[in-house]
């Protein structure tokens, strides 16, 4: 048999570009789905005259925006729907038009119905822009076997 139901990273692909189908968030803020993996994503954004705020820098808003989608993408590739539960970000240096930011989600730990992910928001040449932590649960059980996956 071939096809993405025999390939877990094809299925894995396939159930996230119907998610982004279906995200009208990202698709208006110019968010694209750079790469995914089992507990993993990465997104970017290109920031424009239309995301500054009074100060002519990239509004905070945006930039969480972008590292919450990756945060949603990562947390959303075991195949149950998953939400926020919480989520924090420290802004630790501004972004300003023109510039395409990066946001690499990474699992922290998955443990029952929950999980922690932490979420890297970059700039050109690998400026950090943003630290964001957030914490999932699933809104459905996990299948038995996965109740005991945890990650360091």
């Amino acid at each position: 048999m071939t096809g993405p139901d025999s390939d877990p990273l094809a299925l894995l692909r396939s159930r996230a570009a119907a998610m982004y189908d279906r995200d009208p968030a990202c698709q208006s803020a110019g968010i694209s789905l750079d790469e995914i993996g089992v507990g993993r994503a990465v997104m970017s954004m290109p920031i424009t005259a239309a995301m500054v705020n009074g100060h002519g820098i990239a509004h905070g808003g945006y930039v969480f925006l972008l590292a919450d989608s990756a945060f949603a993408y990562a947390c959303n590739s075991y195949g149950p729907v998953t939400v926020a539960q919480s989520a924090q970000v420290t802004f630790l240096r501004p972004a300003a038009v023109s510039d395409r930011l990066r946001a690499e989600a990474v699992e922290r730990v998955r443990f029952g119905r929950n999980g922690i992910y932490d979420v890297t928001v970059t700039a050109a040449g690998g400026a950090v822009v943003a630290e964001f932590r957030g914490h999932s649960v699933m809104l459905s059980a996990p299948p038995p076997e996965e109740e005991g996956d945890a990650r360091a």
